[in-house]
Order: structure tokens, then sequence, then C-alpha cells
């Protein structure tokens, strides 16, 4: 069964490029999959949204609809945007059901920083830029994820086997026979 893998986690942990790890590997496989990266959904999907907390909560349902979409119709869809709010995440797990994988990426504020790939966070620490998650806004790290994966600590291609050895064993408990969709309407 196709689900949806919802990578969260700070800015610079490693969602996009887990996301391509892990798609790379279910494509080889023979496995249809789309990402939705944060940063594409922005540009083209929720352009014209700011980064108020409406905002993002928007987009995050906009992402959320997008993923619904794709894995109830059997192409397992995979999250790379920060999703902050752990209100909202929980959203999208109700609505989703069993097809939705919450996946948190465990990295150290320092670490990320570090990391930054695109110089966001030593902007944000001079003040330049406003509401930046895990800076001058807050992170809402999941309760209890699905898996989570310390990023800060283990190698891109580590996680990625963790994420994929993860949807082995789900599919491997799983009932041959699909259960009916959660019934919640978007």
């Amino acid at each position: 069964m196709a689900c949806t893998l919802w990578f969260t986690g700070l800015p610079a942990a490693g969602k996009s490029t887990l996301a391509g790890l892990v798609a790379d590997a279910l494509r080889a496989r023979g496995e249809r999959v789309e990402v939705l990266d944060g940063d594409e959904i922005r540009r083209n999907l929720s352009y014209g949204l700011g980064f108020s907390r409406a905002d993002r909560e928007e987009n995050l349902r906009r992402i959320a609809f997008v993923a619904d979409l794709l894995s109830r119709n059997g192409i397992h869809a995979i999250t790379a945007a920060i999703s902050p709010f752990r209100a909202v995440r929980d959203e999208v797990r109700l609505r989703m059901g069993e097809r939705f994988v919450e996946i948190y990426l465990d990295a150290p504020l320092a670490v990320c920083a570090r990391r930054d790939p695109k110089g966001l966070y030593a902007k944000a620490f001079a003040g330049e830029i406003d509401n930046f998650t895990g800076v001058s806004d807050p992170y809402e790290a999941p309760l209890d994820p699905e898996l989570t994966l310390q990023t800060g600590r283990e190698s891109p291609q580590a996680s990625a086997a963790r994420v994929l050895a993860y949807l082995d064993e789900l599919d491997s408990n799983r009932p041959t026979r699909s259960s009916p969709a959660s019934g919640v309407p978007w």
C-alpha cells in the first residue's frame, strides 16, 4: 500500500536529501513515488503565501491534500517540508489514517545552522529574517512519530536505510486487503 512519508524537522535537518535518497530507492524497486519538496510547493502551489502561522498552516494543508491524493491512488508521497506545527501534522494524520507515516529528523540546532546550504540561519541569528523556524519561530517536535532519525549523528544513507526498513516492516504487517478510507473529507 502506498503511503505518505511526512518528513519533519528543523531547516537543514536533511529532509530534502533524505526525500531524494528514499525516492530513488523506491523507484529502483519499481514503486511509484513523488517528492513534495517544501520550497518547490511554495513556488508552484502556494505562491503568494507568507510565513505567518496561518499561511504556514495553509501551505501544509495544500501539501497534505496533494500527498493524500497521491497515496490514495497508489503513489508514495514523500513530503520534505519543515512542518513546524504539531496540530497541523496531527490533523493530516487524522485525515490520512494508516497511510500517514511521520518521520522526525532530529538534528540539533547547531548542526542545522552549521550545514545550512542557504545561509539562512546566519541571517536569522542576525535578526535579518523574521519568523525563522527554530530561531525566532517555534518548532514543535512530534510526540510520537513512527520513526525518529538522528540526522545530526548518522549519515543520510543510514537514515534512508532505516526508512526503507521501516516501510518493509510496515508492508509485511499489513493485511493484503486495503482498508476503507478514513472518511474525513478534505
